[in-house]
């Protein structure tokens, strides 16, 4: 193969007996996927009109697959989004949920339930060392 020239060494160990390069930088060694959900749309700060507003984004918990999407506007119950087909557990899958827009300001959270039943954290922490957890809102503006 040509494209090696640049090779200098390659050394052979076991995950146990190696620190890779983030290791070494205070992340977690088995890098553990949370369950998480984002929103996509509507943008943060976005300003749609009154009346159905797609709201959608993606869920993902790697080797569990994603169950169930929940969304809440403000403080009201949390409703079910609607899922995509889901490829294999370790796909993201998207999701949508048509939501009856009113006019004023308001603020969108998603939260996710894995293939196990375990209900995505509330909790925020920060990435380092084993990666970000919490639930994603967005605060959107209905004319």
């Amino acid at each position: 193969v040509s494209a090696c020239k640049w090779i200098e060494d390659i050394e052979l160990t076991t995950f146990d007996d190696y620190d890779a390069y983030w290791v070494k930088r205070k992340w977690a060694r088995k890098a553990p996927i949370k369950t998480q959900s984002r929103i996509d749309t509507p943008k943060p700060f976005g300003r749609p009109e009154a009346g159905t507003v797609m709201v959608a984004g993606v869920a993902w918990a790697q080797h569990r697959g994603i169950e169930k999407v929940e969304i809440r506007v403000d403080d009201g119950p949390w409703r079910p989004a609607q899922l995509a087909e889901q490829d294999t557990v370790d796909t993201w899958r998207q999701w949508s949920y048509p939501w009856k827009a009113t006019p004023g300001g308001h603020t969108l959270t998603v939260r996710a339930t894995d293939g196990t039943g375990e209900v995505q954290t509330e909790k925020r922490t920060k990435t380092v060392p084993d990666g970000a957890s919490g639930w994603h809102s967005v605060v959107v503006s209905v004319d």
